[in-house]
């Protein structure tokens, strides 16, 4: 007699196989789409930062996005794109400051939606102070953060930016 077909041993182990592969999987799917959303923020601090020092090298002052040239990613002065509400910080969009003695905070990106563990309304930003290496000259200095352990391990390069 020919066997057909599959035991209902056989199919279960199979479901039980796709049942663990699928428990895997799909952790990892949506931290890699989580990743993928905040990557928008380390390349559009990077271009602020590059901004900001060609501004800072011709008039030794800071200067707010306006006068640097700085456009948020959704190509607008202070925007929103789909993931992250970005603005100019504590320096007005055509303003020029010096950084003798406070820090200032230049950029920030707000997520807008939870990203796996961070939080909406987490802060990423980029504070300007002057360096005080006197043999560079004035120099302008830039501290980049994320507010937030889960927000720290979307963008764990963030904090090297400027450096």
């Amino acid at each position: 007699m020919k066997k057909q077909g599959f035991t209902l041993i056989e199919l279960m182990v199979v479901i039980v196989i796709m049942g663990i592969l699928a428990a895997v999987a799909v952790p990892k799917l949506f931290g890699m789409i989580a990743k993928s959303k905040a990557s928008e923020v380390g390349p559009a601090a990077g271009t602020y930062v590059k901004l900001q020092q060609a501004y800072f090298s011709e008039a030794n002052k800071a200067g707010g996005w306006q006068l640097i040239g700085y456009l948020a990613p959704s190509g607008e002065k202070a925007s929103q794109t789909v993931n992250f509400k970005y603005d100019v910080g504590d320096i007005a969009a055509a303003e020029s400051v010096k950084l003798e003695s406070a820090s200032k905070i230049g950029w920030t990106a707000e997520n807008v939606a939870n990203l796996n563990e961070c939080q909406a309304g987490v802060n990423w930003s980029v504070t300007l102070s002057q360096s005080s290496d006197a043999t560079k000259g004035a120099d302008v200095k830039f501290a980049a953060a994320a507010n937030g352990a889960g927000c720290v391990a979307l963008t764990p390069t963030f904090a090297n930016i400027g450096k």
